[in-house]
C-alpha cells in the first residue's frame, strides 16, 4: 500500500512538472521546454497504465498460469475448423508476450479443424489476462467447406482456469474418480498410437471429464490431467462464492446463437465486434494472429469499473 501511495505522489510531482514546463514554453515559445514537457507527459502515460493494470492484474489467482480450453460448437466442420483458427490464435497472442505454451490434449475433427483442445499458458499473470475469453466465440463467413460457397455462422467455446501450485490443495478421493486410457490420436511423435498410454479421468461427483494424450507415458498423462482437474474442480468452488462469476463460466449450456462474448465477420465486411463493451475492429486477420489485448484490457477495464 505504502508503495502505491508513493508512486502516485511521484505522479502527481510529475504532472505537476509538466504544467510548469508547458507554461514556460507557451510563454518563452522556448521549443526545448515544450519537448521536455511532452518527454514528462509520456513518462506520466506510461507510469499510469502501470498503475491501471496493476490494478486490473488484482484478482486472487490473476498471477497463475493458465489453462485454456476451445471446444467445437453449433457449425459442424465449420465449427471445428474455427476452433483451430481460435486456437492458433491463443497460441499467437501468447507468443507476441513471450509466454509458453503446452498442448495437453488435441482432439482433431473428422475433416477439418479440431473437437477440442486444451493447452496451459505459462507467462505472468497468463490466467489475469485471459480470463476475459471465457464464452461463446462465433465467426461469420463464407465457408470454404460447402460446394456453394455459402455464408455460414460457426460457434466455439472458450474456457479458462488458473493452473495450481502445490500450495493449493483440493482433496479429491481416488473413490470419486473413474480412470480410463486409449491410445492417443493426432500430431504428437512416435509414441502416439503405439501403446494405451492417453489417460480419460471422470470425477464423478461433478460429471467433468479430463484428458491428456501429449506425454509419451501414461504416468506422465495421468499427472498433467490430474492437474487440469484440480484446476477444474478448484475453479468449480470458486464459483459457488462468486455468483457474478458463476455466470461468466455457465453461459455454456448451448454454444450457439445468442450467447457469444464476440463476433468474428469475415463476410459480408470484414470486422470483430466485442458485444460487452461495444469494441468494433476492422482488422480481423490481426486479431486473429493473436492481437487481443485491445479486448483484454478493455473488457478487464470494464470489470474494474463496475466493481
Amino acid at each position: 500500500m505504502s508503495d502505491t501511495v508513493e508512486v502516485w505522489k511521484d505522479l502527481c510531482r510529475q504532472i505537476e512538472d509538466a504544467g510548469v514546463l508547458l507554461d514556460l514554453a507557451v510563454t518563452e515559445q522556448d521549443e526545448a521546454a515544450l519537448a521536455e514537457a511532452a518527454d514528462t507527459i509520456r513518462a506520466v502515460e506510461q507510469t499510469a497504465d502501470k498503475m491501471v493494470l496493476a490494478k486490473m492484474l488484482s484478482g486472487k489467482d490473476d498471477d497463475k498460469n493458465a489453462i485454456v480450453s476451445v471446444n467445437a460448437g453449433a457449425g459442424g466442420t465449420d465449427a471445428q475448423d474455427w476452433s483451430e483458427m481460435l486456437f492458433r490464435m491463443y497460441l499467437r497472442w501468447a507468443e507476441r508476450r513471450g509466454f509458453k505454451t503446452k498442448v495437453v490434449d488435441y482432439q482433431p475433427g473428422e475433416e477439418a479443424g479440431i473437437k477440442s483442445v486444451t493447452l496451459i499458458v505459462t507467462g505472468s499473470y497468463a490466467y489475469g489476462y485471459l480470463k476475459s475469453e471465457v464464452g461463446i466465440h462465433r465467426l461469420v463467413r463464407l465457408s470454404p467447406f460447402d460446394t456453394n460457397h455459402k455464408r455460414h455462422t460457426s460457434f466455439a467455446s472458450v474456457s479458462v482456469y488458473p493452473e495450481l501450485n502445490d500450495e493449493v490443495v483440493i482433496d479429491i478421493d481416488e473413490k470419486d474418480l473413474r480412470i480410463e486410457t486409449f491410445r492417443a490420436s493426432g500430431a504428437g511423435g512416435q509414441h502416439v498410437n503405439k501403446t494405451s498410454s492417453a489417460v480419460r479421468i471422470v470425477h464423478l461427483p461433478t460429471g467433468i471429464v479430463v484428458q491428456c494424450q501429449q506425454e509419451r507415458s501414461q504416468h506422465g498423462n495421468k499427472a498433467v490431467a490430474m492437474k487440469v482437474l484440480r484446476s477444474r474442480l478448484y475453479e468449480k468452488e470458486e464459483e459457488k462464492r462468486a455468483a457474478e462469476k458463476q455466470a461468466d463460466y455457465e453461459r455454456k449450456d448451448e454454444i450457439a446463437w445468442g450467447s457469444q462474448i464476440r463476433s468474428y465477420t469475415l463476410h459480408p465486411y470484414q470486422l470483430v465486434k466485442d458485444h460487452r463493451i461495444g469494441l468494433e475492429v476492422g482488422n480481423v486477420n490481426d486479431v486473429l494472429d493473436g492481437n487481443l489485448d485491445p479486448f483484454i484490457e478493455r473488457v478487464l477495464l470494464g470489470a474494474e469499473s463496475a466493481a
